[in-house]
């Protein structure tokens, strides 16, 4: 623990704002047997539960609450965490109410409606109090495009989110200046703002138009501190969900969520959707599948832009997406900031030395990427 004893407080202090009393809970997954993982991986995920389980010691120590939950993983990120996990961090009370309501199996399931959805926060409302205030996913797969954690921002929860997190990361890309961080995240999502259309090209050949109409850019600044906050840790982009049924281009993929591709895979799209494959490395036949299980997986779900100067390495997507001068693209779920596709599927990918190109209303054009190089 006295490793990242400094990082931890940090973490409480600076990226969550916690105040007095409050009720903080850390989760993490479990290796599954069914997995398939390379030595490094399973490695790294064993580091992974290790941690999260020394951060919430710590924080019982340091302030008195500090709950921990863990689960066999999910089958991918975007998909709902079990229901233990919902019980960890909501009121036996709510639990009940959303079991007899009907409404708990569509949460879980993610198929419930918007007429459901919204009952389901009207009940989690009325008992907040209950609601854990601050949560640590330091899960493997992402559950940030999920009923659980909209439902606890709505709570009034606090939420950070590290998917395929390293715990090597507290001493590098954790120890950014959070505040000049902001700043630069900032003024990029007041730049992307302004544009129609965005326009991404990369020398391994990726060519994006990604429409931006109607749809508004946010920060991800890992400063989350406000009732109901929630990003990634380690934090820096400017993400937005594109319109559906507009974008297209060329996506040329190289690095998965955790390693380089073996050999590069093409992927085509049309009307917001990917439309072809092509490629021989395995990531092929894993998206493949995924696109069968539920088309919406095809969905081009988000455009984010790195801003993060202490992130650096690219084989863990998390810290890659925010490497400053990147961009990354998503498939799948966007439901949770601002789009309108739900999956159980949320994937990034991350694209080095981009050229972006903003395009405004008036067709005047701004770069404000120039070959990795942040213009702003």
């Amino acid at each position: 623990m006295e490793q990242y004893q400094q990082a931890f407080e940090s973490l409480f202090a600076t990226n969550m704002g916690y105040r007095p009393g409050e009720r903080i809970l850390v989760f993490s997954d479990l290796i599954r047997s069914d997995e398939a993982l390379t030595e490094a991986d399973r490695n790294r995920r064993s580091r992974l539960h290790a941690t999260a389980r020394e951060l919430a010691d710590f924080s019982r120590i340091r302030f008195g609450s500090g709950e921990f939950s863990d689960f066999p993983a999910t089958p991918a990120s975007g998909a709902e965490p079990p229901l233990t996990l919902w019980q960890a961090v909501f009121s036996e009370a709510i639990i009940e109410q959303l079991e007899i309501t009907g409404l708990m199996g569509p949460l879980l399931a993610k198929s419930i409606d918007a007429a459901g959805l919204e009952r389901a926060r009207g009940i989690v409302a009325a008992g907040k109090a209950a609601v854990a205030n601050i949560i640590i996913a330091l899960a493997n797969n992402s559950t940030s495009h999920t009923n659980f954690r909209k439902l606890a921002c709505h709570a009034g929860a606090r939420f950070a989110s590290l998917p395929h997190f390293d715990p090597e990361m507290f001493a590098t890309s954790m120890t950014v200046d959070w505040h000049a961080l902001a700043d630069r995240t900032a003024k990029l999502v007041e730049a992307v703002n302004r544009a129609e259309w965005v326009y991404v090209e990369c020398p391994n050949g990726t060519v994006m138009h990604i429409c931006k109409k109607g749809r508004k850019a946010e920060g991800d600044d890992g400063l989350l501190t406000a009732d109901g906050a929630f990003g990634n840790l380690p934090a820096g982009e400017a993400y937005l969900a594109p319109l559906e049924g507009e974008s297209h281009g060329t996506m040329v993929i190289e690095w998965g969520p955790t390693a380089k591709l073996a050999s590069p895979l093409t992927l085509t799209v049309a009307d917001g959707r990917v439309v072809r494959i092509d490629g021989d490395d395995p990531l092929r036949q894993r998206l493949e599948a995924k696109f069968a299980e539920n088309s919406n997986c095809r969905n081009l779900a988000e455009l984010g832009i790195g801003t993060n100067d202490k992130a650096s390495r690219p084989d863990n997507v998390l810290e890659a997406e925010k490497i400053l001068g990147t961009i990354h693209l998503a498939l799948g779920d966007n439901t949770g900031f601002g789009g309108m596709v739900a999956a159980p599927f949320h994937e990034d990918y991350v694209f080095y030395q981009p050229t972006v190109t903003l395009v405004m209303p008036d067709g005047s054009q701004e770069i404000i990427i120039d070959n990795g190089r942040l213009q702003l």
